[in-house]
């Protein structure tokens, strides 16, 4: 059975993005070495050192199915029809794109909410992991118990405002079981199991 992770890089108050979703900062790392991490989208490729490069090469060929928010769907262009992990994505929303121009991605449009999305997508990951790359799938995920894993990438800034990876839990506190760290050039990648 499919085991679900979040993973976001985050910076050390809590934001995932700028209020107005731009990331400035806190994707440094994907530039700051010099081991080349392809990936699936011939045109996303990142720079990063090597304690990073493993880490991330590990992560991407964990994943069997990946569940994101329309929001991030939307801010990404829908990564041109191929997300950087290659595998297929369900996307929480209230309604399809009319005019989506890859009909035949491995895209599958999810309207009956985030239980249902990682359902479909857990059952196409198989023993593969489930990604949800999404800050209010994850705490909507949180809340409703279906998360295993919780992945940090700390970027070392302080953003002031922002969107945050973590509100309005409702089960709070979740308790983390002890992390494993790996020190990357900036960033530490912090892997936490959710205790139940």
């Amino acid at each position: 059975m499919a085991t679900v992770i979040t993973n976001m890089t985050m910076s050390l108050d809590g934001f995932i993005a700028y209020p107005d979703d731009t990331v400035g900062e806190l994707f440094e790392w994907y530039s700051f070495g010099p081991v080349a991490v392809a990936t699936a989208n011939d045109d996303v490729t990142v720079h990063v050192d090597e304690a990073s490069a493993e880490v991330f090469a590990e992560a991407v060929a964990s994943v069997g199915a990946l569940v994101a928010g329309r929001r991030l769907f939307d801010v990404a262009n829908g990564w041109g029809g191929r997300h950087p992990a290659g595998c297929p994505v369900f996307v929480v929303t209230h309604s399809a794109p009319t005019d989506w121009p890859h009909p035949d991605a491995p895209f599958t449009f999810v309207t009956d909410g985030v239980a249902a999305a990682i359902e479909q997508a857990k059952a196409v990951a198989g023993d593969a992991t489930v990604a949800i790359a999404s800050a209010d799938i994850t705490q909507q995920a949180l809340n409703l118990g279906l998360i295993d894993k919780v992945t940090v990438d700390l970027a070392p800034v302080l953003l002031g405002a922002g969107i945050p990876f973590f509100a309005n839990l409702a089960n709070a506190p979740i308790r983390l079981g002890d992390p494993t760290v790996v020190q990357g050039k900036r960033v530490t990648h912090l892997r936490y199991d959710v205790l139940k």
